[in-house]
């Protein structure tokens, strides 16, 4: 493959941005290491008592503990798989539903009001009946990831495809398109935004509907680790499964930012 060549004004372009982008990354990171550095200073100097809000050192001493017992990535793999199963789900579901009531505006009419009400309802209110219809294991927290994200996907996609131009509809319809070719041509491409906003979106959503679960009911997994903390007052086990997650969340994040490039690269090519 041939190297690309840029002109002298773009080369210094490309540099300015990536110093930027540098720049950028080492401010996120003294941020977190200054942020860190005080909350251990602080309980270290007694200026907050770590047994109530642990301390950097100590939440490193219990990833190791969790470690050498061997349940730190049981924990993490039990949270992660019902996280990105019940996420999946949600999007699919979501985005499939948003199609039909794209599609059929009698739908749309019919089933807004109610998905209006499912939106604005309290998931937790339905705890006791997602541990009745699915029992106590990993069915019922997936049921609730699901349940938390999939009204999310359905209105994030839903308006994006009502949004869709109507011009450029029109002018489809003008030249003989059937309203699938539409929806293939010029609907789906022009709703991607919205989609990986969705998807962004529904990151955070389906983690905490995969922890609101194992709130409710769990016999592992990083919301287990929490409530079991705080009934223990093992503050410290809570601090570290709440930073566990941070990062978990955090890795899931900048993964859909990494399929966002891949994809408009590849629809730039």
């Amino acid at each position: 493959m041939k190297k690309a060549t840029y002109s002298q004004e773009h080369a210094k372009y490309l540099k300015k941005r990536k110093l930027n982008l540098a720049t950028v990354w080492a401010l996120r990171i003294g941020v977190l290491v200054l942020l860190f550095g005080f909350w251990e200073l602080s309980t270290a100097l007694g200026w907050v008592d770590p047994f109530i809000m642990s301390s950097p050192s100590r939440i490193c001493a219990t990833i190791q503990s969790l470690y050498r017992d061997g349940s730190l990535f049981y924990h993490i793999g039990v949270t992660l798989a019902e996280t990105l199963i019940g996420f999946v789900i949600a999007v699919a579901l979501g985005v499939t539903i948003a199609l039909a009531l794209w599609w059929s505006d009698t739908l749309r009419r019919v089933l807004e009001p109610y998905i209006v009400v499912l939106n604005a309802l309290p998931k937790i209110a339905l705890g006791p009946l997602i541990i009745i219809w699915f029992g106590t294991g990993s069915k019922a927290i997936v049921f609730m990831t699901v349940l938390v994200g999939i009204i999310v996907a359905i209105m994030h996609m839903l308006s994006a495809f009502i949004a869709t131009d109507k011009n450029k509809i029109l002018l489809l319809k003008s030249m003989g398109a059937t309203k699938l070719q539409i929806l293939r041509k010029l609907v789906i491409p022009s709703s991607f935004a919205s989609f990986i906003s969705m998807l962004k979106v529904n990151v955070g959503m389906a983690w905490i509907g995969s922890i609101m679960g194992e709130y409710i009911v769990s016999r592992a997994g990083l919301g287990y680790l929490i409530v079991y903390g705080g009934q223990v007052f093992k503050l410290d086990l809570v601090m570290t499964a709440t930073c566990i997650l941070c990062l978990l969340a955090a890795g899931m994040y900048f993964l859909v930012v990494l399929l966002e490039k891949v994809l408009v690269k590849n629809t730039e090519n």
